[in-house]
């Protein structure tokens, strides 16, 4: 009897924890802020256009603009679609000018940036580029939002934000295919950086979809310091995008 009222009871202990386990509520798997991935590249390539340069600047081909950028996110706890995002990097503007309209672009001049008139096409001179090079050290700083933060690479995203920057150089850069002394074949650099404001502002927005975009710059300041020559151009850039975000 003894045995038999053991095996019972071992019966009854059993099935009470089975049926404890079962009513026990399952505890759903909940995204935690910390586990999105913190820091990342931003890679960025558009094409730049100065707004409200004077008429005698003969821009043209693909001006084009390239930034690389370490950034950091801080995810607020309250929601995580929302972060901000603040970093350090390095952009790249690369404005191209009209080869056939002779060399008008003069930035190491003692009184001021200059551009030559326009008095048609140079016939002394061929050119295979001419282009003026400006680098910055940006700090962007952005307000994010991530649809599905536990997802990142499948999420829609949207970031508005700011960028400082501090000119790095400045460089006039000619490619000649012949000069007007018959000298062919070379390329000429000239650096200076006195009549560039040596700080930009610049209004940001991106948008995009897992780890590629779309984004927009825009300068709030002027390219050129007043005085200094035409100090109204404000450089716009449009391009693409490839990051974590």
């Amino acid at each position: 009897m003894n045995k038999f009222h053991s095996f019972f009871l071992l019966l009854v202990v059993l099935n009470f924890k089975g049926m404890a386990q079962d009513s026990l509520p399952v505890r759903a798997k909940t995204f935690i802020v910390s586990d999105k991935p913190k820091d990342h590249f931003i890679l960025q390539f558009g094409y730049v256009s100065w707004l409200n340069k004077p008429d005698s600047i003969a821009t043209a081909g693909f001006s084009r603009s390239i930034g690389i950028y370490l950034m950091y996110d801080l995810g607020f706890k309250t929601d995580p679609r929302f972060s901000v995002g603040a970093g350090i990097g390095v952009g790249s503007d690369h404005v191209f000018f009209d080869e056939n309209a002779g060399r008008d672009l003069v930035i190491n001049n003692a009184s001021g940036f200059q551009f030559k008139k326009h008095t048609g096409a140079d016939t002394e001179n061929k050119y295979n580029s001419m282009k003026l090079h400006t680098a910055y050290l940006d700090i962007p700083l952005e307000l994010r939002f991530m649809h599905r933060p536990e997802k990142p690479n499948k999420s829609f995203k949207v970031a508005i934000g700011v960028k400082g920057g501090l000119l790095l150089t400045a460089v006039d850069k000619t490619s000649y295919e012949r000069d007007g002394l018959g000298n062919g074949s070379y390329t000429m650099k000239i650096k200076d950086t006195r009549h560039f404001n040596s700080l930009r502002f610049a209004g940001t927005a991106r948008i995009g979809y897992g780890n590629f975009g779309a984004f927009v710059q825009y300068q709030l300041n002027d390219l050129i310091n007043e005085g200094r020559g035409p100090n109204q151009i404000r450089p716009l850039i449009i391009g693409i995008t490839l990051s974590g975000l």
